[in-house]
């Protein structure tokens, strides 16, 4: 869902190779500025990275928080393949103080991409493992830090992954947290499709146009591929689907340089495993739909950019409409797309401070 970039970008994005000419790290200097700016110093608090074995698969996670008092939150990334652990550090550090905040490499993804065969892997890539991959994290999570319950916060993809979770295992979670929320690939596909080719239209680009509207029959029917899910988003984003007022994300996307938790060779990772991943398992979430989910049985909140039509916000704002949950409420973000927690940092704050978080002191 999120491969969002054309391979012409891939140099910029995931850096150059290293080679033997190469410093092991240009920019250590730069990332010990920042995990020095970032560490947790709290006498309470937690930094570490671990690898934890989910579904037969390693993967790799960061725990990061200033109180192990505070409630879990699981940010399930995007994708499939767009790990958030090496941008985390760009805008996650505040939720630091009122969360744990656990950032996790899905099976195949960046740094867990390298720690498994991916010809093991490819054939358990379905939505359901990673489902089971997440409910089998939080059962570790909760065990190690002594804990009943987490919030779980499921972007892009990931939010398929998390409301799959809050559905079979609602006992799990204070709350499930969505962002971006994925309703029905289908319809969410032919929705950003059209929204872009009425952009094109207004601007007069003809050739936006012809170029999306040749890419049917998809996506009602015909191979449902990652290239021709980018074949209309390289369109789409610089009309903002992606980032409202950002219509060239080139430089966001170099953020995980300054990852003090991502090296060289993790950010080779990345971008092998973005591609693997996206190719693997985008024609396998085809028909994945929740439309005719009604009901939840814990709160449901939604953080919905106004102008996502990556993975478009309408849909998930009519599935909201409909819903029956012991609480929901659904947040726009008017100055967002589908990165509000980067595009508008405070208010996402300011969201899961004030609807969220209190969710975790009702139980």
């Amino acid at each position: 869902m999120r491969k969002l970039m054309s391979a012409v970008l891939a140099l910029s994005l995931f850096g150059a190779p290293v080679s033997a000419q190469q410093p092991a790290d240009p920019y250590a200097p730069a990332k010990a500025i920042v995990a020095d700016v970032n560490r947790i110093v709290t006498p309470n608090g937690v930094q570490e990275n671990l690898v934890v074995t989910l579904g037969g698969a390693r993967q790799a996670i960061n725990v990061r928080g200033a109180d192990r008092a505070n409630p879990i939150l699981l940010y399930v990334h995007g994708g499939p393949g767009a790990v958030e652990m090496p941008f985390a550090w760009s805008f996650q550090r505040p939720w630091e103080d009122f969360f744990t905040v656990v950032q996790w490499d899905q099976r195949g993804a960046g740094k867990s991409y390298a720690l498994n065969d991916p010809k093991v892997i490819a054939p358990t890539m379905t939505l359901d493992r990673y489902r089971d991959d997440a409910i089998e994290l939080i059962d570790y999570l909760k065990a190690r830090y002594a804990k009943r319950k987490v919030f779980l916060l499921g972007h892009s993809w990931g939010s398929a992954v998390g409301l799959s979770v809050a559905i079979k295992r609602p006992d799990l979670l204070y709350a499930y947290v969505g962002m971006g929320q994925a309703i029905d690939f289908r319809a969410g596909e032919r929705m950003g499709m059209d929204w872009t080719i009425a952009q094109a239209r207004k601007a007069g680009n003809a050739e936006a146009v012809k170029a999306i509207e040749a890419l049917a029959p998809y996506p009602a029917s015909g191979p449902f591929t990652i290239d021709k899910a980018d074949g209309w988003r390289r369109y789409a984003i610089p009309y903002g689907s992606l980032m409202a007022d950002r219509p060239d994300p080139t430089l966001y996307f170099q953020t995980p340089r300054l990852s003090p938790d991502y090296t060289p060779e993790d950010r080779k990772a990345w971008g092998v495993g973005s591609e693997f991943s996206t190719t693997t398992l985008w024609p396998r979430v085809a028909d994945v739909s929740f439309a005719k989910v009604h009901e939840m049985k814990l709160p449901v909140i939604m953080l919905l950019g106004r102008t996502d039509y990556t993975v478009p916000s309408p849909l998930a704002a009519q599935w909201m409409d409909r819903l029956k949950a012991p609480a929901k409420k659904t947040i726009w973000f008017e100055h967002s797309a589908h990165m509000p927690m980067v595009e508008e940092p405070g208010l996402v704050l300011k969201a899961l401070i004030n609807d969220v978080r209190p969710l975790a002191d009702q139980e």
